[in-house]
């Protein structure tokens, strides 16, 4: 089983954005930089979805070990 910490699939993310912008700019000399600002606003939203759900993950088995430690 392998698992990535959050800092690994932003890194992740990061080189796709990288690939892409790479393909871009190829096929032309100008760079949008509202097309990046996007992006990456979209990867933020992303990651801070992802620790929202990790953090209640954790605070419900932090609650259920406790209701059955006090039973």
């Amino acid at each position: 089983m392998v698992c990535m910490s959050g800092e690994q699939v932003t890194n992740s993310e990061f080189n796709q954005i990288q690939s892409e912008i790479k393909k871009t700019s190829k096929k032309s000399q100008k760079v949008d930089i509202n097309v990046l600002l996007n992006k990456v606003k979209v990867a933020n939203k992303k990651e801070k979805v992802e620790n929202a759900i990790f953090f209640c993950l954790v605070a419900m088995a932090i609650v259920v070990t406790g209701i059955i430690v006090s039973l």
